[in-house]
C-alpha cells in the first residue's frame, strides 16, 4: 500500500514563466516577491517574473533581502511587510533559502505565532498561496511541504512541515542556473543526490516513491562527471529535473540521519548545506551497507559506480578537502542529531555513538 499526492502544478522548460504567465492569475491579484539581493537579478528570473506579472495586470511588492540559511526574525520582518501591503500570494525566486523563506512568510502573513507554534502549529488561518521559481538545481523546495529555517533557540535548522505550504505553482527553467558558480553547482547537485539517496533509504519509502528516487539517481549519475567543469544547458536541465524528482521523493519520505547531522555542520561551522550532506554520505552508506547491501548496491549501480570507495572518491573529487571536527563538536553534533525527528526515518537509526563515529570518519578529526 502507498499514498501519493502532489498539489503543485509543475511547469518545466525554457521561457516557461513568460509562456504560462496566466497561471499566476489563479493565485491572486497582488504578489509578494521573495528573493535574495543579487542572483535573481543576474540570471534573469526576477525580470521574467516581473514582466509576466505586469503583462497580466498583477501588482507586486519586491522583498529582496533573503540571505543564506534564513532566520526566524528575517521571515517575520518580511511577513510584517506582506501584511501591511495586503498581498494575497507569495512568489519565491532563488535557491533553497528564498524558496523556504517564501513558504514561511506565507504562513506568518496570515497567522500570529510564537517561535514554537511556527514549527508545530496549530495554524488558525489558511496560508497565502505560493509560487516557486528555483534558480539552483538541488533543493527541490519547489515541490515540497517543508520550510527550513535557522533556529537560534535550538541552535540548529528546524522545519515547518505542513501540506498548506506546498507551492501551488512551480516554474522550472534551467536557463536560470546557467551562470551558477562551480561551487554552487556542485553543492546543490550533491544536495539533490542526498535527497534521492536518503528517500530511497527511508522507512517511509514506497515502491512508488522509489520510481522517482531511482530516476533522479540515474540522471545524477549521468551528470556527476560534468558538474565540476562547465555544464551544458542539457546537463543543467537534467540536474534541475533530477533535483525536482528528489524534492518529490522527500515530500513523501522525509529526510534521514544525513540531514540531522548536516544541520549542525551548517549551523555551527557555516558549511554549505549540500556540501555538509556530501561529506557525510559515504560513511552513511558504509553504516547501512552491512544490513542493506542490496539497496546500497542498487544506488551505486544507478550512479554508474561499483563500490562505496568509488562513491567516496567522487565526493572527495567534487567537494575537495574535508573540514575538521573536534571532539567537543562531535559530542555536541551527535547529541543534536540523535534528538532530531528525522533520525526515525532512517532504515537503521544510528545511536548517538554511531553518529559520533560517522562524524569522526567523515571529517578530519582533531582530538
Amino acid at each position: 500500500m502507498f499514498r501519493f499526492a502532489l498539489p503543485t502544478k509543475i511547469i518545466f522548460g525554457k521561457k516557461c514563466v513568460k509562456e504560462h504567465a496566466a497561471e499566476l492569475h489563479t493565485l491572486g491579484k497582488k504578489a509578494f516577491i521573495v528573493t535574495g539581493k543579487y542572483s535573481a537579478k543576474l540570471n534573469g528570473s526576477l525580470l521574467d517574473i516581473q514582466e509576466a506579472l505586469e503583462s497580466i495586470g498583477i501588482s507586486y511588492i519586491l522583498f529582496d533581502q533573503i540571505t543564506s540559511n534564513p532566520t526566524i526574525d528575517q521571515v517575520r520582518a518580511a511577513a510584517q511587510i506582506a501584511r501591511e501591503k495586503k498581498v494575497d500570494f507569495v512568489i519565491g525566486i532563488g535557491g533553497g533559502s528564498p524558496l523556504d523563506a517564501a513558504k514561511a512568510i506565507a504562513v506568518l502573513a496570515t497567522n500570529e505565532l510564537d517561535d514554537q507554534q511556527l514549527f508545530t502549529g496549530p495554524y488558525p488561518q489558511p496560508f497565502l498561496p505560493v509560487a516557486a521559481v528555483p534558480t539552483t538545481a538541488g533543493t527541490g523546495s519547489e515541490v515540497t511541504q517543508y520550510s527550513i529555517l535557522s533556529n537560534a533557540n535550538l541552535e540548529t535548522k528546524t522545519s515547518i512541515a505542513h501540506n498548506g505550504i506546498f507551492p501551488k505553482l512551480a516554474f522550472l527553467d534551467a536557463r536560470y542556473t546557467a551562470k551558477l558558480p562551480k561551487r554552487v553547482t556542485i553543492h546543490t547537485a550533491v544536495d539533490a543526490l542526498s535527497h534521492s539517496l536518503e528517500g530511497y533509504l527511508s522507512v517511509k519509502a514506497t515502491t512508488f516513491s522509489n520510481i522517482f528516487a531511482e530516476k533522479s539517481l540515474q540522471l545524477l549519475g549521468e551528470c556527476l562527471p560534468y558538474i565540476s567543469k562547465d555544464p551544458t544547458l542539457e546537463i543543467r536541465e537534467k540536474l534541475l529535473y533530477a533535483s525536482m524528482l528528489g524534492g518529490i521523493v522527500i515530500a513523501h519520505t522525509g529526510t534521514t540521519a544525513v540531514h540531522s547531522m548536516g544541520y549542525s555542520l551548517t549551523y555551527f561551522k557555516g558549511i554549505d548545506h549540500g556540501r555538509a550532506n556530501g561529506l557525510l554520505l559515504a560513511e552513511y552508506l558504509r553504516f547501512l551497507d552491512v544490513s542493506y547491501h542490496e539497496k546500497i548496491h542498487t544506488i551505486l549501480q544507478l550512479l554508474h559506480m561499483k563500490t562505496i570507495d568509488e562513491f567516496a572518491a567522487k565526493m572527495h573529487h567534487l567537494l575537495g578537502e574535508t573540514d575538521t571536527i573536534t571532539a567537543e563538536e562531535v559530542k555536541l553534533f551527535s547529541e543534536k542529531a540523535a534528538g532530531a525527528a528525522n533520525i526515525a526515518n532512517t532504515l537503521l537509526p544510528p545511536t548517538e555513538q554511531e553518529l559520533a563515529a560517522i562524524f569522526q570518519k567523515s571529517l578530519k578529526f582533531v582530538s
